[in-house]
């Protein structure tokens, strides 16, 4: 059984596959010798594979996740105790490409529902799209009245209630414009219903425009103050909405169209070595045919992002990315906070000690992948491939903005365990199958096998086919649960 693995021949640590004891001499897995534990050492947790000098780099990933703040001998614990991390506001950076290539092979299939604008969806459902936050209660009233139409190739009726739609301003307001509109031309909605209130700043008639050529079929309007009985009204427009999607249909569509988030949150110690580099490796495999992913949380990019900049598919592609990178770090700046507020407590208790070990595990989501374009927050996708895309980390607010760009399907990955699900199928893969027994409720897929056998390969294949019986309509553990929601990213001074 592995018990110690050394992830890159210049590591200076290695990582704990499972609780390791003080004294007992453990194999060091990619190493070739055996080390002397001198501590408790806790499951994705780090320990020293020789004496570690107070002001040294440490080493993980191949690359500095921080400097020692004091003597480390060699067989310690190495966490936040005795590590600080090399972090500082906004650098000028070098492009050095690396040029990757993905070999293309033929696209696979699977069954969606194809929309009129070519693009499929994954699910035919009804949604309930509020333009402001005060008519919240009425949306779900709706959604509770319209769930008798659930059945057939009806999936799901839902309302994606929110706080916002009024007293914005600036860059706030439209981001909220920008991302009602993305979720409400989503392919995973075969009706929508935009239910506003009729006062708001950002009313129907507003977020229209941002809606682009839209299917007026599918999508319909209601001002609420323009009714004596905005509820009858929202259900004779939710009952035609439904006798149109009673006659949809799953139909063969190619991998090509298929669009998937990456994400991670609660993660620990061992999801940069099992987890993550599984969803790399599918990245690669949904790439190789034609498909994309986009990987978000601009946060946890920090300390790995020239690994990103570099596969960058182009010297223009590599200036969007640094000023991606450069953009949130001033964003936090602007506020007085420091750029490397993060691990999270739970980050922590799970082995990860500083935001560079966070993100260097992060990024494995990506796999190996050029950079082919690089998204404003509620942008969608328009360039096939690798995407990167500006969102915070926050779990419900960046897979929203995942969803918004155009995601069918999120993939997240999770060494602590979180129940949620965006406007999307959300796959929670754990990294550790401890976490898989105990909250089996919760996760989808189990990456953590990876601990005691098998290969990166063949789980990322193995996690492939999982997802195409995502997208053939196999219902995700958040979708067994009902729990589903949105949020949207808050940038400035409310009203």
């Amino acid at each position: 059984m592995n018990e110690l693995i050394r992830i890159n021949e210049s590591d200076s640590v290695a990582v704990a596959l499972h609780a390791l004891s003080e004294g007992s001499s453990v194999p060091v897995t990619g190493a070739g010798f055996s080390l002397e534990v001198r501590e408790n050492i806790p499951m994705g947790h780090k320990v020293a594979l020789h004496d570690i000098h107070k002001g040294d780099p440490i080493i993980k990933y191949g690359f500095p996740i921080g400097s020692a703040v004091s003597e480390i001998p060699a067989g310690h614990h190495v966490h936040t105790q005795n590590t600080h991390t090399l972090l500082e506001g906004a650098h000028e950076y070098e492009y050095h490409p690396t040029h990757p290539v993905i070999p293309s092979s033929a696209p696979g299939t699977f069954s969606g529902y194809l929309r009129k604008d070519g693009r499929a969806g994954v699910r035919n459902e009804l949604w309930i799209i509020p333009t402001v936050g005060c008519v919240n209660d009425i949306a779900l009233s709706l959604e509770h009245e319209a769930r008798q139409f659930i059945g057939g190739n009806i999936e799901n009726v839902r309302a994606f209630t929110h706080p916002y739609g009024c007293s914005q301003m600036a860059d706030d307001q439209e981001n909220t414009r920008k991302i009602l509109a993305d979720i409400a031309t989503h392919p995973n909605a075969g009706g929508v219903l935009i239910l506003g209130l009729g006062c708001e700043n950002s009313g129907i008639d507003t977020i229209k425009p941002y809606m682009g050529d839209f299917d007026s079929e599918r999508i319909r309007f209601l001002v609420s103050q323009d009714f004596g009985d905005e509820h009858e009204e929202g259900m004779k427009i939710l009952r035609e909405l439904a006798g149109i999607m009673k006659g949809d249909e799953r139909v063969p569509c190619p991998t090509s169209k298929l669009i998937v988030g990456l994400k991670c949150g609660g993660s620990d110690g061992l999801s940069g070595i099992t987890a993550n580099p599984t969803i790399g490796s599918f990245s690669d495999i949904l790439i190789s045919q034609g498909g994309s992913t986009i990987l978000t949380e601009v946060p946890e990019m920090f300390g790995a992002e020239t690994i990103l900049m570099n596969r960058c598919k182009d010297e223009a592609t590599y200036k969007k990315t640094v000023n991606l990178i450069n953009g949130f770090k001033n964003y936090y700046a602007s506020f007085g906070l420091p750029v490397f507020e993060n691990p999270s407590p739970g980050n922590k208790a799970g082995g990860i000690t500083t935001l560079e070990d966070k993100a260097l595990g992060c990024t494995q989501k990506s796999g190996t992948a050029p950079v082919n374009d690089v998204l404003a927050y509620s942008e969608k996708v328009s360039v096939q491939g690798l995407n990167l895309l500006s969102a915070p980390g926050n779990d419900l607010i960046a897979s929203t903005a995942l969803a918004a760009a155009g995601a069918q399907i999120v993939l997240f990955s999770t060494g602590r365990g979180t129940p949620f699900g965006c406007p999307v199928p959300t796959v929670k893969i754990s990294s550790n199958s401890d976490l898989a027994s105990r909250k089996s409720n919760w996760i989808d897929f189990n990456a953590g096998t990876l601990v005691d056998g098998g290969t990166i390969p063949e789980k990322g294949r193995e996690l492939f086919e999982f997802v195409l019986s995502v997208a053939n309509g196999a219902k995700t553990r958040n979708e067994l649960n009902g729990f589903q929601g949105m949020a949207i990213f808050k940038t400035g001074a409310t009203l």
